[in-house]
């Protein structure tokens, strides 16, 4: 049943032109087959612009047609597009694309690299498609989905990110040379979210290659947060990893804190988690007690839980959309509608909003096409069937068209309140934006597979179900399907088994006319290689025994570096003008 609105839109704005398929005269809704043609339009709009002049760099500059390297010279608009376009039905591009990534990524390079964007992006992109070959008609190889050639390369760009995780507190640094580890000298400050969002992404990672060190390295940094908050149930923006200390106090649920809270949730939902549920709904309740106002959420000092910031910031807009996930529907609706007062007054989301002034923040007034709140509408869309979500959609498309369609694909409008445009087309444009607005309007996408259907797959650890639905989405957008996690999971005693017996049987099958009760050392299949795995069979007991050799990274003692920020956004410090 459609949610009946509980409070009415109150700003006047300019509407923009609709088009056919928008609301007519009687207030129908949008239409979804119109506005799935538009948003794939503008896909290929931006995703030909960035191949055509920016390939293989990271992204594209949309004004000047050219391109530039941004979070690691990784063609990470490639990486970022490549589920997407599957959901929008492309096989043969995504099976092109795969071969494309496998022939030009190498993470073996002298690069400062953010952990936190080289996971969700890179790690958390080719997870997703890896885990979506097989549904993209990509020729699997044996032993999918616990092997695969975008496995492994996610599994060699986490490792590059391990020794950030090498810290006394377990939280990492914000940023690692590929090539070297962490830099003498590196900050030890990194903002909440930049600590607590790895644990889907990880999890994955360890259920597949059956390396345990991937989670185990994410659960710790969730812990230490956990550890950290402050009396009254909040944590701050930043905080220094080597010490524990809080350096910027100020507790919200924007930017820098964002997907801590969001990964609670998601990696609750993944792993069947309570604890991690049951840390989130505690969180929950110190910002409702402390950080809401008239479904609004404010910025207010950890400890003391005094108001710090009056304003609504563009990454909130995530906020709606992950209440849904835990059945608050109703509050999520109320701010979802909050939100879309201020969409409606710029055409668009500005970086900060003074929610008193019901104003721009000087310096904030820029949308750098941000997904967060069609995230939102879409996960809202899926609970209510409610037709005010469709309308921002249409928004949304009816926006962006208008004000940062150029002919290089579509650029970040640098002020909301005349249009100014800059010259960057993020990754996460293809990556989130388009992809949240097409499941908007797509209800009969795979992704939103109920169950109803599901593919059977044979796994070296036996039948597999996949493709059920149930998709977690990473917090780039990357969907991650929770069944993937227990095909290729089991006690290392049970793994070495498993080994023995496919070897057995490949052997069998290669001698059917005279049986011969040996263990074979080599055969068609092989499962793969993983650290600390001796794989011949007069040493599994050995092996069993062995446990992973820890990297040999030195712990740095960096030099606490002065921060007088009111806030950072995801690494980004803002001096107070103070």
């Amino acid at each position: 049943m459609p949610f009946r609105l509980l409070i009415s839109l109150g700003l006047l704005c300019a509407l923009l032109p609709l088009h056919h398929g928008a609301p007519g005269p009687d207030g129908s809704a949008p239409d979804p087959a119109h506005y799935r043609e538009r948003v794939k339009a503008m896909f290929y709009h931006a995703y030909d612009s960035y191949l055509e002049n920016a390939f293989p760099f990271d992204e594209l500059r949309p004004l000047t047609c050219d391109r530039h390297d941004t979070w690691g010279s990784f063609s990470l608009t490639l990486i970022d597009a490549l589920d997407t376009l599957l959901i929008l039905g492309n096989v043969s591009e995504f099976q092109r694309v795969v071969e494309v990534l496998q022939d030009n990524v190498d993470f073996d390079i002298d690069v400062n690299a953010s952990v936190f964007e080289t996971n969700i992006r890179v790690v958390g992109g080719l997870l997703s498609a890896h885990l979506l070959s097989k549904k993209a008609g990509v020729e699997v190889e044996a032993g999918w989905p616990c092997s695969g050639p975008l496995l492994r390369m996610a599994e060699e760009a986490a490792r590059k990110l391990l020794p950030a995780f090498q810290t006394p507190t377990g939280m990492p640094y914000g940023t690692v040379n590929l090539l070297h580890g962490v830099n003498p000298g590196e900050t030890p400050v990194t903002c909440t979210a930049g600590i607590g969002t790895f644990i889907v992404e990880f999890a994955t990672l360890s259920s597949l290659t059956g390396d345990p060190v991937f989670e185990d390295v994410a659960r710790v940094a969730l812990m230490r947060l956990w550890e950290s908050r402050s009396d009254i149930g909040l944590v701050g923006n930043h905080i220094d990893v080597l010490t524990g200390k809080w350096v910027a106090q100020d507790a919200g649920i924007g930017a820098g804190v964002d997907s801590y809270f969001e990964y609670l949730v998601k990696g609750a939902i993944l792993l069947q988690d309570k604890k991690l549920m049951a840390m989130f709904l505690e969180y929950n309740k110190a910002i409702r007690n402390y950080t809401r106002f008239d479904d609004w959420y404010l910025w207010v000092q950890m400890y003391k839980g005094t108001v710090s910031m009056p304003v609504f910031q563009s990454l909130e807009a995530y906020w709606p959309g992950l209440q849904s996930l835990i059945g608050d529907i109703d509050n999520a609706m109320r701010t979802f509608l909050n939100y879309y007062t201020v969409w409606k007054q710029f055409g668009g989301l500005p970086e900060f909003y003074n929610i008193p002034q019901g104003y721009t923040v000087e310096k904030r007034e820029g949308y750098p096409l941000r997904p967060e709140l069609i995230e939102s509408a879409m996960y809202l869309y899926r609970a209510t069937g409610d037709p005010t979500l469709l309308e921002l959609g249409r928004d949304a498309v009816e926006s962006i068209e208008k004000i940062s369609k150029v002919e290089c694909g579509f650029a970040t409008i640098k002020d909301l309140r005349d249009h100014k445009l800059d010259n960057r087309m993020e990754s996460f444009f293809l990556a989130e934006t388009v992809k949240y607005l097409y499941l908007l309007f797509d209800p009969t996408n795979f992704i939103h597979n109920n169950g109803s259907t599901f593919d059977t797959v044979i796994t070296p650890y036996g039948e597999c179900i996949l493709g059920a639905g149930g998709y977690i989405f990473n917090t780039e957008a990357h969907p991650i399907d929770p069944a993937a996690l227990h095909c290729c999971q089991r006690l290392k005693e049970e793994q070495w088994e498993v080994e023995d017996l496919m070897r057995e049987f490949y052997s069998l099958k290669r001698n059917r006319s005279k049986f011969q009760k040996k263990t074979m050392s080599s055969g068609p299949w092989e499962p793969p290689t993983r650290p600390g795995t001796l794989l011949s069979p007069e040493n599994h007991d050995q092996a069993r025994e062995r446990k992973p050799a820890k990297q040999k990274v030195p712990l740095l003692s960096c030099p606490s570096q002065p921060f007088t920020s009111k806030l950072a956004l995801l690494g980004q410090v803002f001096l107070d003008s103070s």
